[in-house]
């Protein structure tokens, strides 16, 4: 019998095997690609949504997606942080073509991108809010820089408000401090934070990092992610093209200026100051972080202990101040361990990682501009 050959299956035969004086069949050799098929039935993108009391928001958020003009294959993966507003059982019943994880506890937005990153099929990751709408061009602007890029990286997009329709960043500088300073020079594209409510990121990537440290619970995940990132030498970008409506503060309340003043709460200044101090920990190399550390710890002290005279109120220093110190030492050993894994995969010189810092701290400017920030 002679070889013959089909499209990615190729056959060799000998002799049949037959009591009819045929020839034995000894031999039949099959080549398939399965890496290939099963590389070619991936989605490009998952786009992996944290839900939690949405209800009013994530029909918006899904049609973004849905609406994309990108060309290639996207899957909408949906993780619902045990909501009380029946928005899980929303999403089960009226999205049945969406991958939905609905947990039985609340686990908070580290957990949560870390279960949908897990179950991912796409060469890439978007990580997006349930108060984020995308631009109609949005992936397919993402996907074109990171194929242009041709490496590893975190990507992101102009954020605007959702409700003015305002330009609020393109990503985002560092002062030495951690606090994010907004870079709205469209001509500068590598930045120190892309932020969280709309970060793509290459999966190889995400998994070369380990994903969000689960004990960070919420807020400023993005903030270590990408220091770990520029870290070990991958380049963190915001283009100036495309962007995404956000609702900002709309899970945890505040951390925007409205009527001329900065608003926000306890529970999200406690976790911002707090991971804040965590990144420092585990990412800022040496001598850096032994001597910013001990600066930043008294600055802490001292904005707390002000801010409880001038309101006459001591929740300032004992809910959002005083709890980082104890929290340092309950996650010492966590926090070792990060930033010898971060150490350990450093790629970068000292220069080259506070290249896109602004030296000047940011609260100070915002004190000056805004006054004192108003809690509730």
């Amino acid at each position: 019998m002679a070889d013959f050959d089909l499209p990615g299956i190729g056959f060799t035969s000998s002799t049949l095997n037959s009591t009819q004086g045929a020839q034995p069949l000894n031999r039949l050799r099959i080549n398939t690609d399965l890496e290939a098929v099963d590389r070619a039935m991936r989605p490009v993108v998952s786009v992996c949504i944290a839900n939690y009391n949405g209800i009013d928001l994530i029909d918006a958020c899904i049609a973004s997606v849905r609406s994309q003009g990108c060309g290639f294959s996207v899957e909408i993966i949906i993780h619902d942080d045990a909501s009380t507003d029946g928005s899980g059982e929303h999403i089960r019943n009226r999205y049945t073509d969406i991958d939905l994880i609905q947990s039985p506890e609340n686990v908070g937005f580290c957990v949560a991108n870390n279960r949908m990153a897990d179950v991912a099929k796409g060469a890439y990751l978007l990580l997006l809010n349930n108060d984020a709408t995308l631009f109609a061009d949005a992936l397919a602007t993402l996907h074109t820089e990171a194929v242009r890029l041709g490496r590893p990286a975190i990507l992101g997009l102009p954020q605007y408000d959702a409700e003015t329709g305002a330009l609020l960043d393109i990503g985002s500088r560092l002062d030495p401090f951690l606090n994010p300073v907004p870079n709205l020079d469209p001509g500068r594209n590598d930045v120190c934070l892309v932020m969280g409510a709309c970060l793509w990121i290459d999966k190889r990537l995400w998994d070369e990092l380990g994903g969000f440290p689960e004990w960070f619970g919420s807020i400023d995940e993005d903030l270590h992610l990408c220091c770990r990132a520029r870290l070990a030498g991958h380049p963190a970008r915001v283009l100036a093209l495309s962007g995404y409506r956000h609702r900002v503060g709309q899970s945890f309340g505040g951390g925007k200026v409205a009527a001329g003043r900065l608003r926000t709460t306890f529970r999200r200044r406690a976790l911002s100051e707090r991971n804040k101090t965590f990144v420092m920990v585990t990412t800022y190399p040496a001598p850096f972080m032994q001597l910013l550390l001990p600066l930043h710890l008294a600055l802490l002290l001292i904005e707390g202990t002000l801010l409880s005279l001038l309101r006459l109120d001591p929740a300032y220093l004992t809910r959002i101040y005083l709890p980082v110190f104890a929290s340092l030492w309950h996650r010492r050993r966590e926090l070792r361990a990060e930033r010898r894994r971060a150490m350990v995969n450093r790629r970068v010189a000292k220069a080259q990682f506070f290249a896109a810092f602004d030296l000047l701290p940011y609260k100070l400017r915002m004190l000056m501009r805004h006054g004192l920030p108003r809690v509730a």
